[in-house]
Formats: C-alpha cells, structure tokens, sequence
C-alpha cells in the first residue's frame, strides 16, 4: 500500500521542485539572512538615504530655517526621528516604557534648537539608538516573530520595520528641505 503525504511532505516537495525550476537553492540560515536585511534596511541600504549623509554638511544656520512651503524645519525633522526611533527602541526592549503622548511628545517644541551643542547631542542619539536597535535585531537571542510580552501584537520584526520606514520617510524630507535650501550636494 502507497503510504499517504503529509502536507509538510508535498510542500517540500514543492519548494525543491521550485528550486530545481529556477536554479535558486532553499536558505539554509533564513534567520541570519533575515536579520542582514533588516539591519541593511535600518542602516540606509538599497534605495534608502543614509542617516548621516542627509546630515552631513547642513548649514549650521539654518537648522530653524522653513524654505518653500515645507511643514517642518531640519531640527522638527531630526529631533521627530530622533524621538520616534527612541520610542520604538524603548518600547521593543523595554516593558516598563512609557510612550510619550502623541503627537506632540514626538516633536520638539521649537522651529530651531536652542544651540549647535543641542543639534549635535541629537544627531549623536539618534546614531546611539539606531545602533541599539540594529543590535537587538542581530542579536540571536532575540525572537523577531514573537509578541513583544507588553505590546498589542507588536513584534520586534514589525518594529524593525517601521522604524525604517519612517526613518526613510523623515530623512527624505531632510534632504527636500536641504534642496529647498541651496544645501544638498547635487551631483
């Protein structure tokens, strides 16, 4: 008697057949290989802007500066993503975190920083804290699939996620308002 496949069965089947058709071979480390992806993803790779990059160079000047009908100025758009990202951060590893209040917790107060030395400790932040998260991903200790104990549902994969999603959304805008401002290094 032909003994009956189990569904595990067909489906590997499937996927060597799918292999074999297309010259690709299965992951052997889908996890690792997950968590390079999104660490790439985090740091700016692909299509992304790089964090300093969209930095690097803006006129000290004109960190309070509106230009063209743009809604924020450089320092609403790094101190949001700075404070954005530390949320996320916090609230990924850290179940006695307290969000703040939204959306006005996620924006700073002022058009401009009271000085150079407050631009300078936020970029320094955000850095430290996109480090912090690119660890917890790498970290094999942690489970990118499981409910975080304290969220609704959340998982450090979807947080992951997010996170540079809307940091490649704020730091596109970083680099409009440079354009806007006569700052970007056209090539």
């Amino acid at each position: 008697m032909k003994k009956k496949k189990t569904p595990k069965q067909s489906a590997k089947k499937v996927r060597k057949k799918a292999a074999k058709n297309t010259g690709a071979k299965p992951a052997l480390n889908a996890d690792g290989n997950l968590r390079e992806q999104l660490v790439y993803l985090l740091k700016g790779g692909g299509a992304h802007v790089h964090f300093m990059d969209a930095l690097d160079g803006f006129p000290t000047g004109k960190y309070g500066t509106f230009a063209n009908a743009l809604p924020h100025t450089g320092w609403q758009l790094l101190e949001h993503a700075r404070l954005a990202q530390w949320d996320i951060l916090e609230f990924s590893r850290n179940p006695r975190h307290v969000s703040p209040p939204f959306p006005g917790g996620y924006w700073p107060e002022t058009p401009a920083p009271p000085n150079d030395k407050t631009w300078d400790e936020s970029v320094a932040a955000f850095q430290r804290d996109l480090e912090e998260m690119v660890y917890l991903v790498e970290n094999p200790r942690t489970d990118l699939f499981a409910k975080i104990p304290h969220g609704e549902g959340q998982t450090v994969l979807r947080e992951a996620l997010v996170l540079a999603d809307h940091n490649a959304y704020h730091l596109g805008q970083l680099v409009d308002l440079r354009r806007a401002l006569g700052a970007w290094p056209e090539s």
